[in-house]
């Protein structure tokens, strides 16, 4: 069994290892819009990399920074924090990062992806840092605001300098991640923890099992408005409560019906087999199968990342949703921005 994982706190990741120096956020978007923002507000010289013209640039000058060149920002920087998307950072790291990645500078990154899987490969005169706050940048940014912080994994990678673990921790702080609970990891298990979660269940399994329950109740017959409630609205409620208090937390807050349904029927629709599916999936992660694979995807135009995408877009559960969501004025309903 592993051993329990330390949380570090508040004076145990003292921020001042950055003090004096600049730091560098390659990005601005989702992680890198909280991080450039919660660092500058702990007192932390930050400049920021990003196209001037994009959203994310105009974003980027509306919050008070001057984007400019990945190049420049890496010339100037102690440390340089990577927020680009993962299947761009390869390609932007061999032109325009590594060059000036020069002796004793930090290189950090919010997911180990490129360096795990070794495609970014940084000089051994340099630190490789993590810091992965555990929620996206709109959380990281809006908790920190309120006083608060995500919580954060961070590790060493490599430790040309001594002073590796010391800039991961206050770059933690700085975030906000030492008021909420701070967890020393590795690269490894960072990035593939993180693909299986994303994976199996927050994101593809979910996914997976809410469009399943919509078209098992609308072939029915169901109308397919109750069928977007039962199988997507609500499941914010029961999340919620599981995050506030567990499982255990959510049962005690349900009925007693809809926690014998619970207890019961669950394994039926997570059984023996959808579980050697997930460790067959977390092989595929282990060995490097998943990321060689999305790596090909890019290579190829995201085609069928693209088609997928539109499929799910354009899905009764999505259709029924937009339509139902523009109703109830008070959820402040988002859509993604168009291209």
């Amino acid at each position: 069994m592993a051993e329990p994982l330390k949380m570090i706190y508040g004076n145990d990741a003292p921020i001042s290892p950055l003090n004096g120096k600049t730091v560098a956020i390659l990005g601005y978007g989702s992680q890198g819009h909280a991080h450039a923002q919660n660092l500058r507000e702990s007192g932390v010289k930050v400049i920021v990399a990003n196209r001037k013209d994009s959203a994310n640039g105009k974003l980027a000058i509306e919050h008070g920074f001057d984007p400019m060149s990945v190049e420049d920002a890496v010339k100037a920087a102690d440390l340089v924090i990577l927020t680009l998307p993962d299947e761009v950072q390869p390609e932007v790291y061999e032109k325009s990062i590594v060059p000036h990645l020069t002796k004793g500078k930090t290189l950090g990154v919010t997911h180990g992806f490129n360096v795990h899987f070794k495609t970014i490969v940084p000089p051994k005169d340099v630190d490789v840092i993590l810091v992965a706050p555990k929620g996206p940048g709109h959380l990281v940014r809006s908790e920190f605001v309120k006083g608060g912080g995500v919580p954060c994994l961070a590790c060493v990678d490599q430790d040309a300098t001594g002073n590796a673990w010391a800039t991961a921790l206050a770059w933690a702080n700085g975030v906000g991640g030492a008021r909420s609970g701070i967890i020393k990891t590795t690269f490894k298990d960072e990035c593939e923890t993180d693909l299986f979660g994303e994976q199996v269940v927050l994101c593809g399994g979910l996914s997976a099992l809410i469009k399943a329950g919509f078209e098992t109740l609308t072939e029915a017959g169901y109308p397919p408005e109750m069928a977007y409630f039962e199988c997507v609205h609500e499941v914010k409620l029961i999340v919620d409560l599981i995050y506030a208090g567990g499982l255990d937390y959510m049962r005690y807050s349900i009925s007693n019906t809809a926690e014998w349904g619970d207890l019961i029927t669950g394994p039926r629709i997570i059984t023996d087999e959808t579980k050697k599916e997930m460790k067959k999936v977390l092989t595929e992660i282990q060995d490097g199968t998943f990321a060689k694979n999305f790596r090909a995807e890019y290579a190829g135009g995201m085609k069928t990342f693209k088609k997928l995408y539109e499929a799910d877009n354009n899905h009764p559960v999505e259709v029924t949703g937009r339509k139902l969501r523009k109703m109830m004025t008070w959820l402040n309903a988002k859509e993604p921005p168009k291209a």
